[in-house]
């Protein structure tokens, strides 16, 4: 096979990795060798774009999840006159709705980017966030439609969207990290989820002071008509529609990023291609422009001399039938669905539970100052707990490791819910308000971090994306749980004039159970910090194998660290060819 040309560029700011590895022939050396340097590059711009293209979308997630608290008590001020709120059934159900799209984005998403590549899916699911984004503010009831229903509808889409963001934004930043703080990347990709949290409260506030004066006119929002009413309406199809704006932003870059390389190498055996794209992700190019004679003559080689696994659905399920890879899949999927069941439970009730402990309507004398109060307590929640939670998480999680943090994390989370369960009616509001606020510091430095970034690395590239799938869905099933059976028991019991959440302690002591399990399902997950991709999935890990030239007779018999079996190196099926 004649060697490859030649391509231009490449200095000391923007190394041309390519040209590094055109006298290798083997295709294995030259995967290893190209990995290798993704993996040891020193932390660069080109890694800070990542971050920032990968987050956010994450901002805008966070920003259209955490919302649904706020647009609810909205939503009962106009559409409910002379009752302020609406129905417990439509409450839930609004918030449920972006839950249930979202595990169906994970699972289609995350299965999808697996089959097709990530490139290819990457930005869709912000095409769909966009669009339900504006569909939803642009939303309005009719003789034969009702505004519940169509919130739903929309909201359901826009969580499907979201849902696809889940495992791409993990596994894209995943495999272009550096090894050293890949921990850290993709946690600060996650972290961007309390700016949106942040971002909706402020803009709550904004508008809630914009309107003052409209709002000012009503007692207190049953009585919240004429001109309050329309101030109302206005403020949540603001909120609402903001959402899109930094979703717009993103679209570009997520449209134009580069096929990771490892998907490349490993999925689709392009060996030129994925060098190229090396080069190109570190220039900041679409993608890499490889020769395509000397492509299509090294494809071929690579097809029977590769000794990566090749992907397909029997493969997929022989590969979880092993019991370590099957424990570790329980891991992942469990934790994060014992942790949503907590975390969505309460934090899409913000609003709720700071009425329920009297904050919100504490000193209140109209419709404004309750509102006021809710965008402040919002506030309050976010930047004492959520985001200096999150970036704890950021700067530790490469050092301190995922495991002891989710460990950390789950065993005070328990200990909090506890004492806030038990203790629901001795402690004052302020008192509750500061262990909630504690809570959601340990939730976001803690499990609700190490969650999504321990799927993102413990799997093999050709699953990678359909198991993050997979365990962020399974937290998702878990919000509906938390949000859908458990959160409702909070009115059990409640008579009109007295305690309208007459229930919340148990409902808190529930949540401490859920987060004891979780302690159990940490036990389950692997250790992932400062180990290569290739080294925790098994799959001919080059940081632990000979060069390929010492081992390429006997490659197609082994079997891989991780205890997957070897499939016959001249097999090339896609995941859903099999």
């Amino acid at each position: 096979m004649a060697a490859a040309p030649k391509t231009a560029g490449g200095n000391s700011a923007y190394h041309n990795t390519h040209n590094d590895f055109l006298h290798i022939r083997d295709p294995n050396e030259r995967r290893r060798l190209a990995l290798a340097e993704i993996d040891k590059a020193p932390f660069g711009w080109y890694h800070v774009r990542a971050i920032t293209v990968a987050g956010i979308g994450f901002f805008t997630d966070s920003y259209d999840i955490f919302t649904a608290s706020l647009l609810t008590i909205m939503l009962g001020i106009v559409y409910y006159p002379g009752v302020g709120t609406m129905p417990t059934t439509s409450d839930t159900a609004i918030k449920l709705a972006t839950s249930a799209g979202t595990v169906i984005g994970q699972l289609g998403f995350g299965t999808l980017a697996d089959i097709v590549g990530r490139k290819r899916m990457y930005g869709l699911e912000l095409i769909l966030i966009i669009f339900a984004t504006f569909g939803q503010a642009l939303a309005s009831s009719s003789l034969s439609m009702n505004i519940i229903g169509l919130i739903i509808f929309w909201r359901v889409l826009m969580g499907i969207g979201i849902g696809g963001d889940y495992p791409l934004s993990s596994i894209i930043t995943s495999e272009f990290a550096t090894t050293k703080w890949r921990g850290a990347m993709m946690g600060a990709v996650f972290a961007m989820q309390g700016f949106g949290q942040l971002a909706a409260a402020f803009v709550m506030l904004f508008v809630t002071l914009g309107f003052k004066e409209s709002l000012s006119t009503s007692t207190n929002p049953s009585n919240c008509v004429g001109q309050c009413a329309v101030a109302v309406d206005k403020m949540w199809r603001t909120l609402i529609g903001f959402g899109a704006v930094p979703g717009c932003i993103a679209l570009y870059y997520r449209l134009t990023i580069p096929e990771t390389p490892r998907y490349t190498f490993d999925v689709e055996m392009d060996v030129e291609k994925a060098a190229d794209d090396v080069k190109a992700y570190i220039e900041g190019k679409p993608e890499g422009a490889p020769d395509e004679l000397t492509r299509i003559a090294t494809k071929r080689q690579a097809v029977e001399q590769l000794r990566v696994p090749k992907a397909s659905w029997r493969d997929f399920f022989r590969h979880y039938f092993i019991p370590k890879n099957a424990k570790l899949l329980a891991g992942t999927t469990l934790s994060w669905c014992f942790l949503d069941i907590a975390f969505y439970g309460l934090s899409l009730n913000n609003a709720t539970i700071l009425n329920a402990i009297g904050y919100s309507t504490a000193n209140a004398h109209s419709t404004y100052q309750i509102l006021h109060n809710t965008a402040v307590g919002n506030l309050i929640i976010v930047l004492a707990g959520a985001v200096p939670g999150y970036w704890i998480a950021v700067f530790t999680v490469d050092t301190v490791g995922r495991k002891p943090i989710q460990f950390m994390g789950f065993i005070i989370l328990t200990i909090l819910f506890a004492v806030m369960g038990f203790l629901y009616f001795k402690l004052s509001p302020n008192a509750l308000l500061a262990i909630y606020v504690l809570a959601q510091f340990f939730f976001n430095f803690g499990p609700n971090s190490t969650t999504f970034i321990v799927p993102g690395e413990c799997f093999p590239t050709r699953y990678r994306s359909t198991s993050h799938g997979l365990s962020a869905a399974a937290g998702k099933i878990g919000s509906i749980i938390g949000q859908g059976a458990i959160a409702p028991l909070r009115t059990r019991g409640a008579v009109p004039g007295g305690n309208s959440n007459p229930w919340m302690d148990h409902v808190l002591q529930i949540y401490a159970l859920f987060m004891l399990l979780g302690i159990g399902s940490t036990a389950l997950i692997v250790e992932t910090k400062r180990k290569t991709l290739e080294e925790l999935s098994g799959d001919d890990d080059y940081t632990t194998q000979p060069s390929g030239r010492e081992v390429a007779a006997g490659a197609s018999g082994n079997e891989s660290a991780s205890g997957q079996d070897g499939v016959l190196v001249g097999e090339n099926k896609n995941i859903g060819g099999d």
